[in-house]
């Protein structure tokens, strides 16, 4: 997500279908986006997302195609790492994806605000991530039909920002084929349109992907390295301008630099996992997402890397939650305002999500620095310790004050009865 504001399209709250839409979070290359409240016959109410495909775009038969058979996949998902599609269909004319709301950041979004706040993300938890990113994409390239044949699903797209983190501590992977109907899309455009339509993708696309050859799940895996050789790094893999080739053409060539591991512990190790998920030739990576997690898994043990849902959870919560509570605060206000009917219009809250055309990585500024010298401000040293979120003292000091009370009295009582 970008700093900047985006405006809504128009007057919200307003209804879609099924659907009130009362906050607008962004415009991507395809689509525009919404949280939405969904209300049943019976009265039964749930937050979500909406998507509106672009009227452009949904106007495109072998696009319009290509989206319903993929997103008809990804309804198919479910798991908890994987964002849940909800609805696909048409409403006012317009072409629709519903899917699960996600209460946090995407880990583009998270990057910023670390950069710009100058506070570290501890490894411990950017090794999580990666760790559930792979848990979700193991899940999704092994789902069968009801047949029992292998769907075939590859997201296509695996980048910061499409991994969702929550103030539960969860981690999602979102938009399972959007890029593969994208993909579609480009087919048959000029070199420059080309460029344009996968120019956010590209500096996460394996080799074989900017080809445009045929991809596996290996691919998948090439992007998650790339992932993982970011959060060591503490910088874009791939980067434009001063003379450099377009992003395209970096990642046909995969030209990866050594990770430079920066005094994280056991930095062969990591860097051998890294090496192995990024290589040039699908034959020579991991053969599959859960291949990349178990050596992962024990190399984040091995380190003493391990963690969980709760402290991821926590620190999000205590070190930028924050920021969103008035946000949030304002779409319950939105939400009570629809249920009561009230005529109002709710000013659009602007998530700043950034085009899907580019995702860039707000840790520019913040390269790569010597091994010699301290990580990145975005990252924290392995074993930096994660302050918890303030207890409730308040309430723990009444419970005391409670039980020392009750604690007296009963004394009292025995020492009536004593008599």
């Amino acid at each position: 997500m970008s700093a900047a504001s985006i405006a809504a399209p128009a007057p919200l709250p307003r209804t879609f279908g099924r659907y009130a839409l009362f906050d607008f979070i962004g415009k991507g290359g395809m689509a525009e986006i919404y949280l939405a409240r969904q209300k049943t016959e019976l009265g039964a109410t749930r937050l979500c997302v909406v998507k509106q495909i672009l009227p452009g775009l949904d106007g495109d038969p072998k696009f319009s195609e290509m989206l319903v058979h993929e997103a008809k996949l990804a309804a198919r998902l479910s798991h908890a790492n994987v964002v849940q599609v909800f609805d696909l269909g048409r409403a006012d004319d317009r072409l629709f994806i519903a899917m699960e709301y996600v209460e946090g950041f995407d880990l583009n979004d998270l990057l910023g605000r670390c950069s710009r706040a100058r506070v570290p993300l501890p490894f411990e938890l950017a090794v999580h991530v990666v760790r559930e990113t792979l848990r979700g994409l193991d899940y999704a390239h092994r789902r069968m039909d009801d047949d029992g044949r292998p769907l075939g699903i590859v997201h296509r797209d695996v980048s910061p920002s499409n991994l969702l983190l929550s103030f539960e501590g969860e981690v999602k992977v979102c938009d399972f084929g959007i890029a593969h109907a994208n993909d579609a899309l480009a087919e048959g455009r000029s070199a420059h349109e080309l460029d344009e339509a996968i120019r956010g993708k590209a500096g996460y696309m394996s080799p074989e992907h900017a080809h445009g050859q045929p991809v596996d799940a290996r691919s998948d895996v090439f992007a998650a390295g790339i992932v993982l050789w970011e959060l060591a790094s503490g910088r874009r893999l791939y980067r434009t301008g001063d003379g450099r080739d377009g992003l395209v053409e970096q990642a046909k060539r995969a030209d990866v630099p050594a990770l430079a591991a920066h005094g994280l512990p056991e930095a062969e190790r990591l860097r051998a996992i890294a090496s192995k998920a990024l290589a040039h030739e699908p034959a020579d990576r991991y053969a599959s997402a859960a291949a990349m997690l178990r050596d992962l898994e024990g190399y984040a043990a091995s380190a003493r890397l391990m963690t969980s849902p709760l402290q991821l959870g926590e620190w999000l919560e205590k070190t930028l939650g924050e920021d969103i509570l008035a946000k949030r605060r304002a779409r319950e206000r939105a939400v009570a305002a629809l249920e009561r009917g009230a005529p109002l219009v709710v000013q659009a809250f602007a998530l700043s999500t950034p085009s899907s055309d580019e995702y860039p990585i707000d840790v520019e500024h913040l390269s790569a620095k010597a091994p010699t010298e301290s990580p990145s401000p975005a990252l924290a040293t392995p074993g930096t310790t994660m302050q918890k979120p303030a207890r409730r003292r308040g309430s723990l000091a009444l419970a005391a004050v409670l039980f020392l009370v009750l604690a007296a009295a009963g004394l009292v009582e025995l020492a009536r009865h004593a008599r």
